[in-house]
């Protein structure tokens, strides 16, 4: 086989990469997540790229495994500049998942595991899918956050929990107004509360001096 003719292989290889990555970055391009398509296709080419750099680039005696390794720490640091942390809570960890995954499918592609990039390409598309449905036990939660001022005396903050059916505040912060200790808190619940409903529990219970419901 000429030496044109097997570039031309390893170009159709990058190009079965890139179209298997693209297929992950649709999916979160039509849910709007920070790398999209061509983030994906240009880290599933880039990381098949690699993979055949390693494997024909180098003639003697070397291992082929080293640039592979690499792959895997790189795009690490790619993933990790997707992650957010904004208002209170974490984005980009699916997506940042999804990057590392799409760079493996793309060394199985330039390792010549076809069948096995395929497969696992329509495994993760299906399972993406399937794990946004509208079904109740694997449908991911929607966690509201509130923001509460109230007097603390005794175990205001237990029964603000409680209320809340929330474990922990995630953040908290005391001051002194006329002797009268004033807690500030942040707690995450999966109960929606209405405004008629928060007037509702500050009416209830008087220690609770405002409830603030924190749009994400």
């Amino acid at each position: 086989m000429s030496e044109f003719i097997k570039q031309l292989i390893f170009i159709g290889q990058v190009i079965c990469a890139m179209v298997l990555g693209s297929l992950i970055g649709l999916e979160r391009k039509i849910r709007e997540k920070e790398a999209g398509l061509r983030t994906h296709a240009l880290v599933s080419g880039g990381a098949c790229l690699l993979m055949i750099v390693s494997k024909y680039g180098f003639s003697g005696d070397f291992d082929a495994g080293r640039i592979a390794a690499q792959i895997v720490t790189g795009i690490g640091f790619l993933g990790a500049g997707m992650i957010l942390y904004k208002k209170h809570s974490i984005h980009g960890l699916t997506t940042a998942a999804g990057i590392w995954v799409t760079a493996a499918i793309g060394m199985c592609v330039g390792a010549e595991l076809y069948y096995l990039s395929v497969g696992v390409t329509l495994v993760i598309v299906i399972f993406q899918y399937v794990m946004h449905l509208n079904i109740n036990p694997i449908r991911s939660k929607d966690f509201i956050t509130y923001r509460v001022k109230f007097f603390s005396q005794d175990n205001e903050q237990e029964l603000i929990k409680e209320i809340f059916g929330a474990k922990n505040f995630i953040q908290f912060n005391l001051e002194y107004q006329d002797e009268r200790l004033i807690c500030t808190g942040i707690i995450r619940s999966l109960k929606l509360k209405h405004d008629k409903d928060l007037k509702d529990i500050m009416e209830k219970h008087k220690f609770i001096i405002n409830i603030e419901k924190i749009v994400e």
